[in-house]
Order: C-alpha cells, then sequence, then structure tokens
C-alpha cells in the first residue's frame, strides 16, 4: 500500500494533473485529489497525493515541503488519517420540553 500525503497551501489553479506531473518525479503517483469546496466548485487550497511507496513519499516530502509551487509556499506531509465517520452529536428523537397535557 501507498503512502497518502497532504499537500496545502496550494495556488488555486494548481490541478491533479500539475501534482501527478510535480510528484511524478519521486516515484508511481497512484492517485491525486484536490479537495473542492462544496458550495463553490472551486479548488479549498489543498490536496492529497498517493505514492507508491514511503520512501518515494518520503523524498517528495524532503524536497517539496516549503518549495515556492504556482507563487506560494507548500506544504507537504504526511496524510493523517481520519478514522470513524464525521462523528455528530447524537441526540434528537423525543419530543422537545414540556410534553403531556396539562388539566
Amino acid at each position: 500500500m501507498g503512502k497518502r500525503l497532504y499537500v496545502g497551501n496550494l495556488s488555486y489553479d494548481t490541478t491533479e494533473l500539475d501534482l501527478r506531473d510535480i510528484f511524478g518525479k519521486f516515484g508511481t503517483v497512484a492517485e491525486t485529489k484536490v479537495v473542492m469546496d462544496r458550495d463553490t466548485g472551486r479548488p479549498r487550497g489543498f490536496a492529497f497525493v498517493e505514492l507508491s511507496s514511503d520512501q518515494e513519499a518520503q523524498a517528495a516530502i524532503a524536497e517539496l515541503n516549503g518549495r515556492e509551487l504556482g507563487g506560494r509556499a507548500v506544504t507537504v506531509k504526511e496524510a493523517e488519517e481520519r478514522t470513524g465517520g464525521r462523528g455528530g452529536g447524537g441526540g434528537g428523537g423525543g419530543r422537545g420540553g414540556g410534553g403531556g397535557r396539562r388539566w
């Protein structure tokens, strides 16, 4: 299994193809995903890139973290794995306040 990287502070013009080209210099790019804003459909300025090995990922981090891409100094680091779902504060159901009849 590969190693997933977080790439932050990207120019809004950066595409998944751009990322494939940039990270492809360090190894096999399994996947790229530029995160888009749900409401506007525009990029949010960060992405995830998966390289095929830990060694490739470490080389990319060492070379690209802090480097200027598209006029911005990007952050490249190992992506943190999210556990569980979106969380969500349970509750709900039932009837709100009061309740019952008053005689």
